[in-house]
């Protein structure tokens, strides 16, 4: 008996973009036309997809406390916010707005780059060029 068969079919996986769910649901997940159907933006239906949307809503949590958190403090405490800094002679929350909000959203950026590569790392989801494309 040859075993000529028998590994082609291992060889032969394609990785799916759903976390590898292969229930009716992922079926019809696959085939939606997102384009002109509603997506529950709240309520996710595959595991990459609530993994995806919780790290997209931690994101703008820290955003938001990042470009509001200084002008709410200022605004609440303004003896503390306008205090100068020794070194560089601005104002605190001058400092915070021109140079915290730019730097706190470049660090942002990267932050989810990563996060995303490592969910797209963990279900197999791999951003090659398709062959056809130009």
């Amino acid at each position: 008996m040859t075993d000529t068969d028998s590994h082609d079919a291992a060889t032969d996986c394609s990785v799916e973009t759903d976390g590898g769910v292969t229930a009716g649901a992922a079926q019809a997940h696959r085939q939606t036309d997102y384009l002109s159907s509603e997506v529950n933006l709240l309520k996710p239906s595959t595991p990459y997809m609530r993994e995806h949307l919780r790290i997209v809503w931690t994101g703008f949590i820290i955003w938001a406390l990042v470009v509001f958190g200084p002008v709410t403090l200022t605004r609440l405490a303004p003896e503390m916010m306008t205090v100068e800094m020794p070194i560089l002679g601005f104002p605190l929350h001058y400092f915070l707005v021109a140079i915290g909000a730019p730097g706190g959203a470049l660090i942002l950026s990267a932050w989810y780059a990563w996060r995303r590569d490592a969910l797209d790392e963990k279900y197999g989801i791999e951003h090659d060029i398709v062959e056809g494309e130009p």
